[in-house]
């Protein structure tokens, strides 16, 4: 898994997904300034990498959930991504929203989901795990059998582990932050004192740079 994982990586990289900022950080919608920003829908625009992913997203879920019925991806940086997987797979696929629409149905989960179906959820980014298991959440509240999720990249996160954890959600994820700041570093993308500034951050990203 880990080849994978470094291959993915080095990928999100050489398509500018991932911008390396310490000097100039990101401001989350969390308020968290942080010297990397990921944009996997970026991924959309590179057919040979959005190939990529949703392949191997394919084959994970063939092997670690071969029941599967239906594919759920989060909105809204995931539909595009779950739409492409669900197309490999040949199943059904909604998206669940963060909240409901303000007009006509008002649905959280958009798409045709009959309660009972196991259901894989397709995400492409997890920083805190809170928008992603709220995900979830909808979904078993609807009655789905959420066997797990699927991620392009995570932050990993100790406090997104243990929400995961106490959600009963495996998560598995095509790439995280350790083996990024590994394949930037070996080839030269970042420094050894920009390394250690995002590590630093990872460690307290809530009061970094304040």
């Amino acid at each position: 898994m880990e080849a994978l994982q470094i291959e993915v990586a080095k990928r999100l990289l050489a398509i500018n997904t991932i911008k390396i900022s310490p000097k100039t950080p990101f401001t989350w919608a969390s308020g968290w300034k942080s010297p990397i920003y990921c944009d996997n829908r970026k991924i959309l625009s590179y057919p040979e990498t959005r190939k990529f992913i949703y392949e191997q997203f394919a084959k994970l879920i063939k092997e670690k959930y071969p029941e599967s019925e239906v594919i759920a991806g989060v909105a809204t940086g995931a539909i595009a991504h779950g739409a492409l997987v669900a197309e490999e797979l040949g199943l059904p696929f909604v998206y669940v929203r963060s909240k409901p629409k303000d007009h006509g149905l008002e649905n959280l989960i958009e798409g045709d989901l009959q309660p009972g179906k196991k259901v894989v959820v397709i995400e492409d980014l997890v920083s805190t795990g809170l928008s992603s298991l709220n995900a979830v959440t909808t979904l078993r509240n609807y009655g789905a059998d959420v066997m797990g999720m699927l991620s392009i990249f995570s932050y990993n996160f100790s406090v997104a582990a243990e929400k995961f954890k106490e959600a009963d959600v495996e998560l598995t994820s095509l790439s995280n932050y350790n083996l990024l700041l590994k394949v930037a570093h070996q080839s030269g993308e970042i420094t050894d004192s920009q390394l250690e500034n995002l590590n630093r951050w990872r460690q307290d990203p809530a009061h970094w740079g304040r």
